[in-house]
């Protein structure tokens, strides 16, 4: 009873969190009015895939998190839901989020949040570390192939948790006498950025050294790693194929930003080449951006480093074809495969494009083939037999990245596109509407709701 009255106290000290808003599905449409020409300057939001693991970490600390430059999209209000449910208290400002997650309510995660949203299972790995035991449904999120937990449970049952999954939960915790994880090597089969994060910030407190080999190697490995950092964590290596963490007995609250949205600068930087158009685009870390640059300038832009975290983008006199495989980074990333093959349907040439990462990542192909684009798929390739110019049509997207694709193709073709599929597009890009007509593009939104 004395530490419920401490925790409630704890609690009732932070600002009363939002209730879940469990809203209806969004069957807006989105009518796009091309070709397009864009001009002016476009400001990147933090990265989506580094804000929800970040969320995710502060269950490690024994305080108040700030976590700054945080898009506001639905994947993150989603994951600010789940933390809400476990009992952490949120505080929202604008980009910026307060996360009180060091006093749990419960270790069990709810499934009808975490089948939503994939990240959401990140959790398991600092609820296990910090409180003995969890309990996370096994997760959904885009429906774009089998993305397997595989790798997380072997990585904890390496760290001494027993793991068993049930009826769709995945149930962990530290067994015998010990009462915290346990130091170990790892070698992970694939470099998944969803294993190596959830085994790092489960290591973090773990107690003696962790090694985590064929890592992961994303920017946003690394940004989280320097979040634990900031927090008390001993980590070192991220970014490369080999991680070390030596585990500590607790982390502290941090004030810490985000880095730029890579994909996000990407796809502008698309939508630019495929409008033939001059944009700026920061704040970005060219670094992250480098196998992306390197295909945009093959099919014939140009793009300057304006400033430390700047870049511009000039258009060239033609665009011609390139091939593309993607790749883990620092090679070409499987989230931007679709976009680019928007932009790949009216170079000149034929491409093609090999998607080794995910195996249901084509399901764009037939919506551009709508549009009068010339692509065929054999297995994991796309064909893409450059066309003259795209034709407006009715499309819907499937997916994130899909969406993306269409709505980039929809720039550039004549006529009016009518997009259905905002919900998709609200996970993973903020403000794209308001975004895109700053640039310019003539765009109306038609909204409707299916309750």
């Amino acid at each position: 009873m004395r530490e419920d009255r401490t925790i409630n106290q704890k609690l009732n000290s932070i600002e009363k969190t939002e209730k879940p808003n469990l809203s209806p599905i969004n069957q807006s449409i989105l009518k796009i009015w091309g070709p397009s020409h864009l001009q002016g300057n476009i400001n990147i939001s933090g990265a989506k895939n580094s804000a929800l693991p970040a969320m995710a970490a502060t269950i490690l600390s024994s305080g108040v998190c700030r976590l700054r430059q945080i898009p506001c999209l639905a994947d993150i209000n989603t994951m600010g839901k789940v933390l809400s449910a476990l009992g952490a208290k949120i505080k929202h400002n604008g980009n910026t989020l307060d996360i009180d997650a060091s006093i749990l309510n419960t270790t069990e995660a709810p499934y009808e949040l975490v089948r939503q949203l994939r990240a959401s299972f990140f959790a398991i790995g600092p609820i296990l570390a910090k409180w003995g035991k969890a309990h996370v449904p096994l997760p959904g999120g885009c429906a774009i192939g089998a993305r397997p937990v595989d790798l997380h449970v072997k990585g904890l049952e390496a760290l001494g948790a027993e793991v068993h999954i049930e009826h769709g939960m995945v149930n962990a915790y530290i067994s015998g006498s010990k009462t915290r994880l346990q130091g170990a090597k790892i070698v992970l089969g694939y470099p998944s950025v969803g294993a190596t994060e959830t085994l790092m910030m489960a290591a973090t407190l773990a107690e003696g050294k962790t090694i985590i080999e064929n890592s992961a190697q994303e920017p946003e490995v690394e940004d989280l790693a320097n979040l634990c950092i900031a927090m008390g964590a001993n980590i070192s290596g991220a970014g490369t194929k080999t991680i070390e963490i030596s585990g500590v007995p607790k982390l502290h609250a941090v004030d810490y930003t985000i880095i730029p949205d890579r994909i996000e600068a990407g796809t502008f930087l698309i939508a630019a080449t495929i409008t033939n158009s001059e944009i700026t685009i920061s704040p970005v870390v060219p670094k992250h951006l480098s196998a992306v640059i390197s295909k945009l300038e093959s099919v014939g832009v140009k793009i300057q480093q304006e400033t430390s975290d700047s870049l511009r983008i000039l258009p060239g006199e033609s665009l011609k074809c390139t091939d593309i495989e993607t790749q883990p980074y620092p090679g070409f990333p499987t989230d931007m495969q679709a976009p680019f093959m928007a932009l790949l349907s009216i170079c000149s040439g034929t491409s093609t494009v090999t998607e080794t990462v995910f195996e249901n990542r084509m399901r764009h192909v037939s919506e551009l083939n709508r549009m009068g684009a010339d692509i065929q798929v054999k297995g994991n390739t796309a064909t893409i037999q450059g066309v003259p110019k795209l034709s407006a049509a009715p499309v819907i997207g499937t997916d994130l990245r899909a969406s993306a694709a269409l709505i980039l193709a929809a720039l550039a073709a004549e006529g009016e596109t009518t997009f259905q599929g905002i919900h998709h597009l609200s996970r993973g890009y903020e403000q794209i509407e308001v975004k895109l007509q700053k640039l310019g593009v003539k765009l109306q939104r038609v909204d409707s709701v299916e309750r």
